[in-house]
C-alpha cells in the first residue's frame, strides 16, 4: 500500500498493492501501522456505504468540532469523482481543492482529514461508494457550501453533463463559500 501526498498537506491518495491471479484479486484496503508511519493518527468508528445511480452529486459536506470526521474513502463497484476541499483557516491552501477518479476498477482510495469539506459525483450507474470514518455522524455538527461555488470552482461538467446531475434537497440549498465561516 503506498501513501501518495496530493498538493494539499495532510490530504492522501492510498494505491494498495494488489496480488492477483486465475481466481481473481486481494488487497489491504486499510493498514493501520502504514497510517501511523505516514504520521497519520486516527481510530475508525464507523463504516459508511451508499448505492447511487450515474449523475449523483453528494457533497460538499463536513461536521464541526466535536464531531470532525476524518474520512478514508473509495469506489467498491462504478466509478467517482471525489472532491475534497481545504477549510483549515491557516493553511496555505485554505479554500483549494483536490479531485481524483476513484473506481472500483483502479482501487485508489483517499485519506479526507478533519478540516475538509468532502464529496462525490458518481459517473456510472450502480456505483458502491464506502467509507471509514473517525467520527459518530452529528446532524447538528453538519457544515457544508453548495456544490457549484463559483470561488472553489470544481469542474465537475468535466466529468459529466450538469444536467444528469441528482443532489438532495438539502445539497441544494446550501450556502455559497464567500459566506462560509469555518470552525477549522
Amino acid at each position: 500500500m503506498n501513501l501518495i501526498e496530493t498538493p494539499i498537506k495532510d490530504l492522501f491518495v492510498i494505491e494498495p498493492k494488489l496480488w492477483q491471479d486465475s481466481r481473481g484479486y486481494f488487497y489491504e484496503s486499510f493498514n493501520q501501522r502504514i497510517f501511523e508511519q505516514a504520521g497519520i493518527d486516527v481510530t475508525f468508528v464507523q463504516d459508511n456505504q451508499s448505492f447511487s445511480k450515474k449523475g449523483t452529486l453528494r457533497g460538499m459536506h463536513a461536521q464541526a468540532n466535536p464531531f470532525a470526521q476524518g474520512k478514508l474513502v473509495r469506489v467498491i463497484q462504478g466509478r467517482v469523482v471525489d472532491v475534497a476541499v481545504d477549510i483549515r483557516k491557516n493553511s496555505p491552501t485554505y479554500g483549494q481543492h483536490f479531485a481524483i477518479e476513484l473506481s472500483g476498477e483502479n482501487h485508489k482510495q483517499l485519506w479526507v482529514p478533519p478540516g475538509f469539506l468532502h464529496g462525490f459525483l458518481t459517473l456510472e450507474d450502480d456505483t458502491i461508494f464506502t467509507y471509514k470514518v473517525s467520527n459518530y455522524y452529528d446532524k447538528a455538527s453538519e457544515i457544508g457550501i453548495m456544490w457549484n461555488d463559483p470561488t472553489i470552482n470544481i469542474d465537475w461538467a468535466t466529468y459529466l453533463d450538469p444536467k444528469e446531475f441528482s443532489l438532495s434537497d438539502k445539497d441544494l440549498v446550501l450556502g455559497d463559500f464567500a459566506s462560509f465561516q469555518s470552525p477549522f
